[in-house]
């Protein structure tokens, strides 16, 4: 019997906790397969007492009988995943071993992280908050049918392609700065970094290359489950989210088709990851943010600093008509709530219900949020100060977290059949049924 793929994806503007619950879902899949971003994507992984935060390397890496596809719609730093395979590489894991790698995956050069600084800077107090990882220069490239690919790297004329690109960006560079060389790129000047860059390109070649659009539906074929894993969150999308703050792929359950080669008839569940509360890194609109001592709270008790940038997240309530609108996009079938032990301690907890916008209560996400007057409708919860680290079952959660809980199922009209309680694979709640 042909199986069908599954997607886990993230509902707000990142963060939300997905390489954790890939980690905990992957024994029961043959295949975790990453469908779009790339080095902007941080997703942290805790068992034990060690700590992994994975960029372009599939969640499901950890599992030695598990294959770990990155497929055509990722980005690839060649000197981050050097990096990144070193630190995965302490745990005891031969990465080499359990990764394939699509040759239709576009690298992202040197010189689009020199754009991508440049460009930053240049847009002043109206930057988006990039994490300049070149995301964006790539992603235009591969749009405008120039980028270079991971199965270009075997090519007799990959020099010379390169080396034409790159002549093209330091002109565009030229408009913007008088001397690229003096722009650093992870410590280290700009010329060093190319240096080290082209070194890594070798990297590359210890991974089996493969056609991964053919490999994902012979496999489905052959009745093997396939978990397809997002990054960034669907707010963050280039075409549903407040553009222009957003990622510049398709973070939503249509990036699969697109970022992997399968059908939308071989999607089979959605699993939608979201925070008991709202984060979001970078500039943009946050309707529900928190200016005040509560919103340092949740940024302490949280640990909310960027995995990829380190940067302090931007903390508030949870939006319910934005998780909605991600819901209703994504086709989402089931929902798992992340850290909902960082609300432990609050007296009080709200949701955003609505949106109040030139006299008029809609849950409708406006056009440009960034413009629009909005003021918050809030409903207020009992908080509660129970510990949840050590709680096995949802029975045993208090009972003003159920309740929240509940109010989220039936708002949306998904259950809520996970609940994550603390940072470690070992601190999960799976649910049987709803309660």
């Amino acid at each position: 019997m042909e199986a069908k793929t599954d997607v886990l994806l993230g509902l707000q503007w990142g963060d939300e906790g997905k390489g954790k619950i890939v980690d905990v879902l992957t024994p029961a899949y043959d295949i975790v397969a990453r469908f779009q971003g790339g080095p902007n994507a941080g997703h942290t992984i805790e068992f034990g007492d060690k700590k992994f935060v994975l960029h372009t390397i599939p969640s499901g890496i950890f599992n030695g009988e598990t294959v770990n596809v990155i497929g055509n719609g990722v980005l690839i730093d060649p000197f981050i995943f050097d990096q990144e395979i070193e630190a995965i590489g302490t745990s005891g894991v031969d990465v080499s071993k359990n990764v394939l790698i699509s040759r239709k995956a576009h690298l992202i050069l040197p010189t689009h992280r020199l754009l991508d600084a440049v460009y930053e800077k240049a847009k002043g107090r109206e930057k988006i908050g990039s994490t300049l990882k070149g995301i964006g220069p790539a992603y235009t490239d591969k749009a405008a049918r120039k980028g270079l690919r991971v199965g270009d790297i075997d090519l007799p004329d990959f020099e010379l392609r390169y080396r034409k690109i790159r002549s093209q960006h330091l002109k565009i560079v030229s408009l913007y700065i008088h001397d690229f060389r003096s722009v650093e790129i992870e410590g280290m000047p700009f010329e060093a970094y190319e240096k080290s860059w082209l070194e890594k390109l070798v990297i590359l070649q210890q991974f089996e290359k493969t056609d991964s659009e053919y490999f994902l539906n012979r496999s489905l074929s052959e009745g093997k489950k396939i978990l397809a894993e997002g990054a960034q969150g669907t707010m963050l999308d280039v075409d549903f989210g407040a553009y222009p703050y957003v990622t510049s792929s398709s973070t939503t359950s249509a990036g699969v088709c697109s970022g992997l080669g399968i059908p939308p008839g071989k999607v089979g569940q959605v699993f939608g990851i979201f925070k008991a509360y709202c984060t979001r890194v970078g500039s943009g609109p946050f309707p529900t943010e928190l200016f005040d001592k509560t919103g340092e709270k949740l940024r302490e008790k949280g640990n909310e600093f960027g995995a990829t940038t380190g940067r302090p997240r931007r903390c508030g309530w949870l939006d319910l008509p934005a998780l909605k609108y991600a819901i209703m996009l994504n086709g989402v079938t089931e929902l798992k709530m992340m850290k909902a032990d960082v609300l432990s301690g609050f007296p009080e907890i709200k949701v955003a219900t609505g949106y109040k916008i030139n006299g008029q209560i809609t849950e409708t996400v406006p056009f440009d949020s960034e413009r629009a007057d909005i003021e918050v409708a809030y409903k207020t919860f009992e908080g509660w100060d129970d510990k949840l680290e050590e709680i096995t079952g949802f029975d045993e959660l208090p009972h003003q977290l159920k309740n929240y809980i509940q109010f989220i199922e039936t708002e949306t009209g998904i259950p809520i059949k996970l609940v994550s309680v603390g940072p470690n694979r070992k601190e999960t709640i799976v649910r049987k049924a709803t309660a």
